[in-house]
C-alpha cells in the first residue's frame, strides 16, 4: 500500500537525518491526512484509496511545476532547485509515466470503448482515463489530446 511505503520512507529519511526529504514526506503525509478527514463524511472511514493518493501526488507535482515557472521569472534559482528536489521525492512514489504516444493510444482505446463521438463525451473519457491510468499520465496533456480527437 502506498500509504505504508510513504511512512517507511519517512522513517528512513528521519534516521538518515535527510531534512529536505523528511520535510517533503511529512508534507505528503499531512496532505493525505487532510484528504482522509475530508473523506470521512462521505463514508470513507478507512481513508482515501491509493488511486486518490496518486492523484494527490500528481497535483502536488503540478503545484511545484507552477511554482518553478514563477521562481524562474523572478530569478530565484535557490527556490527553483528546492522545488525540483521536492518533485523528485514526490515522483518516486508514482508509477512510471506514460509517454505521449502511449497516452494517445490509451485515449483512442477509451474513446472506442466508451463510444465517445463529441466534446459532450469528454467527461466520460476523462473519468475512464483517471480510473484506469491514475498516476501514470499527465491529465492536463491528456485533456488537450482528447479535445483534439473529439472535435
Amino acid at each position: 500500500m502506498l500509504r505504508e511505503k510513504i511512512k517507511t520512507e519517512l522513517v528512513a529519511a528521519m534516521k538518515a537525518k535527510d531534512e529536505a526529504k523528511t520535510s517533503v514526506l511529512r508534507l505528503i503525509n499531512s496532505s493525505i491526512k487532510d484528504k482522509d478527514i475530508a473523506a470521512r463524511p462521505s463514508g470513507k472511514t478507512d481513508g482515501i484509496t491509493d488511486d486518490e493518493i496518486l492523484q494527490l501526488l500528481q497535483s502536488m507535482i503540478k503545484q511545484r511545476k507552477e511554482s518553478i515557472e514563477l521562481y524562474e521569472k523572478g530569478n530565484r534559482a535557490d527556490l527553483v532547485s528546492k522545488e525540483k528536489a521536492e518533485i523528485e521525492v514526490i515522483s518516486s512514489f508514482l508509477p512510471a509515466q506514460m509517454n505521449d504516444e502511449e497516452i494517445e493510444a490509451a485515449i483512442k482505446q477509451i474513446i472506442s470503448q466508451t463510444g465517445a463521438t463529441s466534446m459532450k463525451d469528454m467527461g466520460k473519457v476523462m473519468g475512464s482515463l483517471r480510473s484506469q491510468y491514475a498516476g501514470q499520465m499527465d491529465f492536463g496533456k491528456a485533456s488537450s489530446l482528447i479535445k483534439g480527437l473529439l472535435s
